[in-house]
């Protein structure tokens, strides 16, 4: 498979700063060279640009850096469209707010290839903030509100030319979600597996569901990575900690069995913060997932020592 890699340093839809060096992490954990010994062909395409700013208002007083926000999804949404044409596209983050430019961006090569487009959402949020509701500002937290064609973006974020169904959305790992983005999120057919979910049925029958449907309906599947899906106490490298998330061993089964589907055909890790990690340890375990989502198997998986 021709892997490209994406950088998209984003830290402007986040409340600190580091994110923006998280694709410099992901290679110098050794990203590309993991892909290349699972026999992949491997085509890194720097780092994404922003698009040029644009003077933009808005009537919620707490948006921050939304000329840059809009910046980002215009160029990432170029990207994301551009480089499915073929090959498999994985961007590498940066801050959970490139997925509102990405997943549009697939979404409008799914659409013209005639093919629904499915997101597989590893995360401890739900991300589904409009920019009216969001009292943080921090416009990490809407781009599946905005990706899934939601009110409350109109005049200010691009339009969204092909937004994703709802029902073809499926988060799992969810533990921490705001009033607002509950009251909406109920309102929708988005399927929420949170934590509890996870320990009542495990990641195998809740993951087999969605696949089964995604398979059945010939659809194209996104998968996107949040750090803070991950455990704080494996992945400390995120500035949105929530405990109890996702162990080492359902991390890797996850992407393990998303392998074994043979659906997945584009890619993101975001929110790891370099600065807040513990020599390398979070970079590393991301780019073990990566590998184990191409095809590395628990008898291939490397020893490492943080000694």
């Amino acid at each position: 498979m021709h892997c490209k890699l994406i950088g998209a340093p984003v830290q402007d839809g986040t409340g600190r700063m580091g994110c923006e060096m998280g694709p410099s992490a992901f290679r110098a954990a050794g990203l590309t060279q993991a892909l290349e010994e699972l026999g992949h062909d491997v085509t890194d395409l720097g780092n994404v640009e922003p698009s040029a700013k644009r003077n933009l208002t808005h009537s919620n007083p707490v948006l921050k850096n939304l000329p840059e926000i809009v910046a980002w999804i215009e160029a990432l949404d170029k990207a994301a469209y551009e480089h499915s044409a073929d090959g498999f596209p994985i961007f590498l983050g940066g801050d959970h707010a490139l997925a509102a430019g990405t997943v549009c961006g697939l979404s409008r090569r799914a659409k013209e290839q005639g093919r629904p487009l499915f997101v597989l959402w590893l995360d401890a949020h739900t991300d589904f903030h409009t920019l009216e509701t969001t009292t943080s500002g921090n416009l990490h937290g809407t781009p599946v509100a905005y990706y899934t064609g939601q009110k409350g973006f109109e005049g200010t974020f691009p339009e969204v030319l092909a937004p994703v169904d709802p029902a073809n959305v499926c988060m799992i790992g969810i533990r921490s979600v705001d009033p607002a983005e509950r009251t909406a999120i109920r309102k929708t057919e988005v399927t929420v597996n949170d934590m509890r979910m996870i320990d009542e049925h495990g990641v195998v029958a809740l993951l087999n569901r969605f696949l089964k449907r995604v398979e059945e309906a010939n659809g194209l599947l996104h998968v996107s990575l949040d750090v803070d899906f991950l455990d704080p106490n494996i992945a400390p490298a995120v500035g949105t900690t929530v405990p109890g998330g996702a162990t080492f061993r359902e991390a890797h089964l996850i992407m393990e069995m998303l392998h074994d589907s043979e659906l997945v055909t584009s890619f993101e890790a975001v929110e790891l913060n370099p600065f807040l990690d513990e020599r390398g340890r979070t970079a590393f375990l991301m780019v073990d997932l990566i590998a184990s989502l191409m095809g590395r198997s628990v008898m291939d998986r490397p020893t490492r020592s943080f000694a």
